[in-house]
């Protein structure tokens, strides 16, 4: 099984996946386990129960229907994902269902794209006659046009507010009207890795942020298409995929930041300058990731081409 004739075999593995799905919830239910999910909540038996059968309807012409609920559901993960890297993850049961929400929802997205490009190649949506396996044929390394490196530069500043407030506590320093032993005090149930990293007084959040700058950057810039030592092609997918999944979650979470602050009666600023942040770094990825996506989207080699 090529994964260059994935069309021809995407559907047998969403079922798969559809079946395997549904028995875990089953097992998770049957003997009683918790399963945390957005933010550390437990989700209830109905909500489990909805999300096999939504699942199990993958194996029907129902597809496009449920793809929806399945990216929703990954919501989150890459907060997970850095919580866990801090070691203060909510566990492995949460891991895992973010593991499988993530790839349910790359498959679906993939079988819904072959069933819509029906008469045209499922792979690279052209027109062109079969053989629907042909080597790929992909363009050079370009650029993002300057508008879009505006744009994300732009949307980038936002993190500059939070990113110093919460670098000035970590030093020592007072900000906000918040002294730095009370934010130490508000954070000291963190792991040793983040406690570690505040001795010396970088904030875990914040690097975490800068790496989803550096995504950003490799999105809209030549040397993210190509390895710059190694002179090979990145795989397409690569940034994509985490640039997806980031900034769905961070531009959702950061505009509920902002629209939250207007109406909390403390933590004002700070709750501002969280939203400016988050919103700005998932709004910087998304405009990347459809940058990148449409630069590098290739094209089969096929006869006249």
């Amino acid at each position: 099984m090529k994964f260059r004739t994935w069309p021809a075999w995407i559907h047998r593995v969403v079922a798969v996946w559809a079946v395997a799905y549904a028995a875990v919830h089953a097992f998770w239910l049957l003997t009683g386990t918790a399963v945390p999910f957005a933010f550390r909540f437990t989700m209830p038996a109905w909500a489990q129960v909805a999300l096999a059968l939504a699942a199990l309807a993958a194996l029907t012409r129902l597809i496009p229907v449920v793809t929806p609920v399945f990216v929703v559901a990954t919501f989150g993960a890459p907060i997970e994902f850095v919580a866990l890297l801090g070691g203060d993850g909510s566990g492995a049961v949460s891991l895992i269902l973010l593991l499988m929400n993530i790839a349910g929802a790359g498959l679906l997205v993939a079988a819904t794209v072959v069933r819509r490009r029906r008469g045209r190649c499922p792979r690279c949506g052209e027109g062109h006659p079969p053989p629907w396996d042909a080597p790929f044929l992909h363009p050079p390394a370009t650029p993002a046009s300057p508008r879009t490196r505006v744009v994300v530069y732009v949307a980038m500043c936002g993190i500059l507010p939070w990113a110093v407030t919460k670098t000035i506590w970590t030093l020592g320093g007072d900000a906000l009207g918040m002294t730095a032993a009370r934010w130490h005090e508000l954070n000291a149930g963190g792991s040793g890795t983040t406690r570690g990293l505040a001795a010396v007084g970088i904030d875990f959040t914040v690097l975490a942020a800068l790496l989803a700058c550096f995504l950003i950057l490799g999105l809209t810039h030549r040397w993210g298409m190509v390895f710059p030592l190694l002179r090979r092609r990145v795989p397409r997918l690569l940034p994509l995929i985490p640039a997806w999944l980031a900034g769905f979650t961070l531009f959702l979470y950061g505009t509920a930041l902002v629209v939250g602050g207007l109406v909390t009666t403390g933590w004002f600023w700070m709750v501002e300058f969280g939203g400016l942040a988050f919103g700005g770094l998932g709004a910087g990825l998304l405009v990347g990731a459809r940058s990148y996506a449409r630069r590098t989207r290739p094209v089969c080699a096929v006869q006249g081409r």
